[in-house]
Parts: structure tokens; C-alpha cells; sequence
């Protein structure tokens, strides 16, 4: 701010210059005129007397004694006239321009600056200077992730032939929820530089969250080609560790996260696959229990920034529906971007009602956490036969949309066919 003021005080400045150093110029050209005008006109009468002096001793008017006299005379007024400053008795006036020209033009110049620079510049701007923003600054993660996926789009649209384009926009939309486009996309890139592990695992995934999580003979021939061509792909195993821990089968999923950690790629977050590692070993050595596993008693309702808590409850209608050795699974997941559940518990049907606490102690051991987003949505499953996904004869409930840090009440109310 200071260099740009002390720039603008040049440019007035010089502005300044260029109006006073010509007055005063021209002030000193009209005195030097004016005295050379006076020095001529006295040079001329001097001239003049002299020649009639001189005509006056050729007629013999004078004598020489005269003349030399009246010679001497007229020599010393033009001596004096010389040495005075000024001569009232000439005809000619040399009236010299006053201040109030240039002094006007100044104010004039300051005047239509200001005017100009607080009306066309950057007055308002330089006075209260804007803070620094964040670009996304009154968007929610929905429309985040919308302008990302459109700025991926106008890419691959000037270049289509771009196949890392293609497969960024691959994930993009998988994390947008637009499986079909996501599955599409990678069709793409491989229609580019051919069939690769690296890219069926992306698109088994995106067909498995297109199927609600639910694996299929489909789903499980694009991740058999996948592992066929690379069995340590870590996309793939990703998946198939996610779906196994999801059924329960912890063994498998343990197995399928440890390959990709002894494939000692260094393009893996290997600090979640350890968590990951660690959560499915924790159920499985607890067997049916799992964090705040079974309980007979209700817990206090509590309640923190970075957890949610649900109390669980059965429809009347289908109470008659649940036996003890039914078991509930809860988890949250996030109501933005990818339907992976970012903490899970679950208990035996015999304790409900019953009040559960997710936080990150339940994650499931991705680099997502609970504490990491600000609203999720709850699912409830009444299982039957110890598995996640929802099978016929299965209890359903969920809960659409709950801030991280508050309560909610989740009613089993929906008979799975």
C-alpha cells in the first residue's frame, strides 16, 4: 500500500512539473525581453541625440567644446539608464502572465484524478482490501464435487484421447454417485490402452456400489479377470476385503488386505489397510460381539462433536417377527460421495431396545472417518443368518440424514421380501 502511494505521489508530481516549470520559464523569457527591449530603445535615443549633436557642430551651431560636453552628458544618462531596473518613461510594456492559470490547471488535475480513480479504479478495493477465501466457500459437498466432475468433463472434452483424464473422471463419478457414467468411463481408458487390472478393479467397484453393495455373478467375473491379470491389484483386493467384511467373513477380508500390503506398492494408503486389518481381526477374535457388543442394560444417551448416537427399536407390528438369536447391524455412512460405511457395530436382537454409540473406535478402516464428515446416514439390519446384507425375512431401518454429534431414533420397521 505504501509503494503504491508513494507512486501515485510521483505521478502528481510530475504532473505539477509539467504545469509550473513552463510559467516560470516563460516568466524569465518575458523579463529578459522586456530588458532587452529597454537596453534598445535607450541604445536608439542615444543614437538619435548624438546625431543631432553632431549635425548641430557640422552647422556650427556648437563649437567642439560644446559638443564634446553635451556628448559626455548624453553618455552618462545612458549610463544610468542602463543601470535602472525598469524605465516608466518607455512606450513599449511587456505584461508578463500571472499564477492564476497554472494554479488553476493544478487543482483541475487533482480534481478529475481523484474524481476518476475513486469512480473508475480501485479505490474501494485498496480501502477495505478483501480477505482471502476459501473457492469453495458456501458449498456443500454435493456441489464440490459437482464443479470438479464438470471441470474433468470439459477435459476429457478438448481431449479426448487423454486416457489419465478418462480414468480421474472414472473416480469422480463414483465419488459423485454416478455409477453408469463412473463404469462408462472406464470402458474408455481401457478402450484406449487396453484391458488392465488396474482398471477392471475401479469398474467392479463402481458396479458393486451400482448394486446397493450386493455382489453378483457379474460383478465377481470382472474381479476374477481383474485378479487373473494381476492378483495383487489393490483396487480389486480392496473390494473383495470391503464385501467379505461385510458378510462377515473376516478371515477372507484379512487375507484379501494383507496381499496388497506384502505387494510393497507404494501407491496404497497402507496406514488404513492396518487399521482395516486391525478392525477385522477384533471381530473376529470377539466372534459375535462387536464394539459396544451385546449389553441388557441401555446405556446413557451421550452424546460428543465427533460421534452419533441411535436408540434402536422394534416396529410392534413385527415384534413378533424377532427371535433372540437374531443379530442387528448398524452402521453410517456418508449422505456425499461413496456409499462406504464409515463405522458399523452390531447386537444380539435379544437386547433391544437398545442404545448404540458410533464413533471412530467403530471405524471400518478406510482413511474416511466418522469425525471427517458432517452428516451421515444410519442402517439398521435385523439378520436372520448372521449376514450384513439384507435377505429375505430380514428386519430394515434407517435413518436418512443425522448431524456427526447428535441423536436420533432408528425404529426396525421394514420386512425385507
Amino acid at each position: 500500500m505504501t509503494t503504491f502511494w508513494i507512486f501515485i505521489a510521483l505521478v502528481v508530481l510530475i504532473g505539477l512539473i509539467m504545469i509550473w516549470v513552463p510559467h516560470f520559464r516563460q516568466q524569465k523569457l518575458l523579463q529578459a525581453e522586456e530588458s532587452g527591449v529597454r537596453r534598445q530603445t535607450n541604445l536608439e535615443l542615444f543614437a538619435e541625440r548624438i546625431s543631432i549633436l553632431e549635425k548641430e557642430l557640422q552647422d556650427q551651431l556648437l563649437d567642439q567644446v560644446e559638443f564634446e560636453a553635451l556628448k559626455k552628458e548624453l553618455e552618462i544618462n545612458l549610463l544610468q539608464d542602463m543601470s535602472q531596473k525598469g524605465d516608466d518613461s518607455l512606450d513599449v510594456e511587456i505584461k508578463s502572465k500571472t499564477a492564476l492559470w497554472p494554479a488553476f490547471m493544478t487543482l483541475c488535475l487533482l480534481a478529475v484524478s481523484g474524481y476518476l480513480y475513486q469512480h473508475l479504479g480501485a479505490y474501494n478495493e485498496l480501502a477495505n482490501p478483501p480477505q482471502a477465501s476459501n473457492p469453495h466457500q458456501g458449498m456443500d459437498p454435493a456441489q464440490i464435487m459437482s464443479q470438479r466432475v464438470q471441470m474433468m468433463e470439459t477435459k476429457v472434452q478438448a481431449q479426448p484421447d487423454d486416457s489419465q483424464a478418462w480414468f480421474s473422471l472414472g473416480h469422480a463419478y463414483i465419488s459423485a454417485n454416478q455409477y453408469d457414467k463412473a463404469i462408462g468411463a472406464f470402458d474408455k481408458v481401457m478402450e484406449l490402452v487396453g484391458t488392465q487390472a488396474e482398471l477392471l478393479g475401479p469398474k467392479a467397484t463402481a458396479l458393486y456400489y451400482k448394486a446397493n453393495q450386493q455382489m453378483s455373478p457379474a460383478i465377481q467375473a470382472v474381479i476374477d479377470q481383474s485378479l487373473a491379470l494381476d492378483p495383487q491389484d489393490p483396487s480389486t483386493l480392496l473390494l473383495v476385503g470391503m464385501d467379505a467384511f461385510f458378510t462377515a467373513d473376516y478371515k477372507k477380508a484379512i487375507n484379501a488386505w494383507q496381499m496388497i500390503l506384502d505387494s510393497d506398492r507404494d501407491d496404497v494408503d497402507r496406514t488404513a489397510l492396518m487399521n482395516a486389518i486391525e478392525s477385522a481381526n477384533m471381530r473376529l477374535n470377539e466372534g459375535s460381539a462387536m464394539p459396544n457388543g451385546e449389553s441388557t442394560q441401555k446405556p446413557a444417551v451421550t452424546s460428543n462433536a465427533n460421534t452419533v448416537t441411535i436408540e434402536i427399536s422394534i416396529a410392534p407390528e413385527l415384534a413378533d417377527k424377532v427371535a433372540d438369536t437374531d443379530t442387528v447391524f448398524i452402521f453410517a455412512r456418508a449422505t456425499q460421495g461413496p456409499k462406504v460405511p464409515l463405522a458399523a457395530t452390531k447386537i444380539s436382537a435379544s437386547c433391544l431396545p437398545v442404545t448404540v454409540t458410533l464413533d471412530d473406535s467403530t471405524s471400518m478402516g478406510g482413511d474416511v472417518k466418522l469425525s471427517s464428515v458432517g452428516e451421515v446416514e444410519i442402517i439398521a439390519v435385523l439378520s436372520k443368518n448372521g449376514s450384513v446384507k439384507p435377505q429375505s425375512g430380514d428386519l430394515k431401518g434407517n435413518i436418512k440424514a443425522v448431524k456427526v454429534g447428535g441423536n436420533a431414533t432408528l425404529t426396525l420397521d421394514t420386512l425385507v421380501q
